[in-house]
């Protein structure tokens, strides 16, 4: 029998309307069952496109025995961080000072009836593994803490509202005096945080930081910086090169788990592309390169084919599974690759792709990256660059074409204002300046139905 979260809108939502779990959307009903009955709140946040959200859906909030002991022991309720960013960021917070640690998603938090948090973490696997409780035995303890220790809980909570209020800046300071050693700082702990190997900053998992990106960028237009523009280009190359970037269909998930930007979690977020494309737009002004106008021409292509709704606003995301299985939709059995290509363009597709080498997915299946730019492979054939472009092209319009007749990952057709301004934005940026009448009609289309649904005057 569905639980409360059927009459919800959000997509992540109704995911889990069919557990087991008795839960509660936020909101006053839930608060007040919490404080009328004196169990502590279970929180989850997450959304819908999240890989390991989806994986303590199955393992726990699925699991009859699991859900029970919550139903038993908390008021549990369920949040779309992206419904409910402020409580998110709350909690998030919460989360890093009581932990030490950063948190993600899902997030687990346990809460006082009046909304305090006193213990929290992020996913909890169903059994003891990874280092971590299993959740059944940790609902438990964490009930049993609470029970037993409501003086040290409250110290606790003290603590807590204290830390946050220092987070808040004071009113009333005179006027900040502006200057340059913020991002001289910045640009340092950049250079000595940059991957010279694999572009980037910092080790596994690895995101795509398009603000330090930016910074780089806007830095070598202001001061001539060469530095600063070799790590963002390189960077931007060796993702647009990497399998965090769709090969086949465009389009950026939203970060990798190695080093080498090879495989990612395959969810696509609306944010992370809207700020990357315009980033390579700007990138390709500066270089002219022509893969970063590739990047740019092949994401907006996807945002406007598979991210833009008939009324105009743009879908919040795609999710990372399909069928149950993460990057099910996008991976790749050599023999169905070897199927559907020509000879030529298989060995073009072969050497290009790097289907020569083992299996980078679960010792099985291929994620497509540009192991060797085409520029490389025309050289060691001994062909003309340009053929070796046109049937790699061939190569990807056909698999793209059989990849289309997959199952497809959820889509998470939410229109968020704030994001929707972001891609509006990086549409419209990269309309200018590549003179592209269509993009910027898109982008049209979506400020159009933002003034239609979202906008109240006066608000």
């Amino acid at each position: 029998m569905p639980n409360r979260l059927a009459f919800e809108t959000s997509p992540y939502l109704q995911q889990h309307a069919d557990n087991p779990v008795d839960w509660y959307p936020w909101g006053d009903e839930a608060l007040l069952q919490s404080k009328r009955s004196g169990k502590p709140i279970l929180l989850s946040v997450g959304y819908s496109a999240c890989h390991w959200c989806h994986v303590m859906a199955h393992e726990s909030f699925e699991n009859p025995q699991i859900a029970d002991v919550m139903n038993a022991l908390y008021v549990n309720i369920k949040v779309d961080r992206e419904e409910r960013p402020d409580i998110d960021q709350i909690y998030q917070v919460a989360q890093a000072m009581l932990t030490q640690r950063s948190g993600g998603w899902p997030l687990t938090m346990f809460l006082t009836p009046d909304q305090l948090p006193f213990f929290g973490g992020t996913y909890f696997p169903e059994t003891p593994r990874y280092g971590l409780p299993g959740f059944r035995e940790l609902l438990r303890r964490v009930r049993e803490f609470y029970d037993s220790n409501a003086e040290e809980i409250r110290a606790q909570n003290a603590q807590l509202i204290a830390a946050f209020a220092r987070t808040e800046p004071p009113g009333g300071a005179d006027p900040a005096q502006f200057s340059p050693e913020p991002i001289e700082d910045a640009a340092r702990s950049l250079a000595e945080a940059f991957d010279a190997k694999n572009g980037g900053f910092g080790g596994a998992p690895k995101f795509p930081h398009p603000d330090s990106i930016e910074l780089l960028l806007r830095r070598y237009r202001a001061h001539g910086d060469k530095r600063a523009l070799d790590m963002a280009a390189f960077t931007l190359t060796r993702m647009a090169h990497g399998g965090i970037y769709d090969q086949v269909g465009g389009g950026f998930s939203r970060y990798s788990v190695d080093s080498e930007w090879a495989i990612p979690h395959f969810e696509k977020m609306l944010y992370d592309n809207a700020w990357l494309l315009r980033l390579y737009a700007d990138a390709w002004i500066i270089t002219r390169d022509p893969l970063f106008e590739r990047v740019v021409k092949e994401t907006i292509d996807w945002v406007m084919r598979e991210m833009q709704s008939v009324e105009g606003g743009y879908y919040s995301s795609l999710d990372a599974d399909s069928e149950g299985e993460e990057g099910k939709y996008y991976v790749w059995d050599l023999e169905e690759i070897r199927s559907l290509l020509t000879p030529e363009e298989f060995e073009i597709a072969s050497a290009c792709f790097g289907l020569d080498r083992p299996p980078n997915f679960e010792a099985r299946y291929w994620h497509l990256v540009l192991a060797r730019p085409v520029s490389e492979v025309a050289r060691a054939l001994d062909w003309n660059a340009g053929d070796v472009q046109v049937l790699l092209d061939a190569a990807r319009a056909k698999l793209r074409r059989a990849r289309d007749q997959r199952v497809r990952p959820g889509l998470d057709d939410k229109v968020l204002t704030s994001w929707n301004a972001l891609m509006i934005a990086g549409v419209a940026h990269a309309a200018r300046l590549f003179g592209r009448k269509d993009w910027l009609e898109s982008a049209r289309k979506a400020l159009g139905f933002l003034r239609r649904s979202m906008w109240r005057e006066g608000k």
